[in-house]
């Protein structure tokens, strides 16, 4: 899959393809993101929905380019329940992105930095980083992201 540059930028060529489902494990739903995700969708997410005869279910929703709707497609009928895939073209503003290091009593998590018109407006500790050290430490999750979040700010003054 290309990904696309850091630069901010609108991407017109994306689709966001979803399906309604109410007839599959809640096993399957966790396999069939992690196929999604390993085949190179930009992102997949459920939300609990009501069908007819209001039946509980699941819609699922993938964000990919309009190149993969093929691929996609293929996994969605081999690997649900679904007798048919809606989607829709779509545009996405992504923002240029940059990426640093902040070195913590426990060692270094990557923070991605998000920027609009140049201006830096988000960024977030890397949650794997983050996990890691909570696991290796054998201290909360929480403490490790106060820790970044301090150790970030001294950097962010200097």
């Amino acid at each position: 899959m290309k990904r696309p540059p850091d630069r901010e930028h609108l991407d017109g060529q994306m689709v966001k393809m979803e399906v309604n489902l109410d007839d599959i494990s809640g096993e399957w739903l966790g396999h069939v993101m992690d196929l999604l995700f390993e085949s190179g969708a930009n992102d997949v997410f459920y939300t609990p929905i009501f069908m007819k005869k209001t039946r509980p279910g699941v819609l699922l929703q993938l964000l990919c380019s309009q190149q993969e709707i093929s691929k996609f497609k293929k996994i969605l009928f081999a690997e649900t329940t679904t007798l048919g895939i809606r989607y829709y073209p779509l545009t996405v503003h992504r923002l240029e992105r940059s990426f640093l290091h902040v070195d913590t009593q426990w060692g270094q998590v990557m923070i991605k930095r998000g920027y609009h018109e140049g201006q830096p407006i988000q960024q977030a500790p890397e949650y794997e980083d983050c996990r890691k050290i909570a696991v290796q430490n054998n201290i909360p999750l929480k403490r490790v992201y106060e820790e970044v979040w301090k150790c970030l700010g001294e950097v962010v003054e200097k």
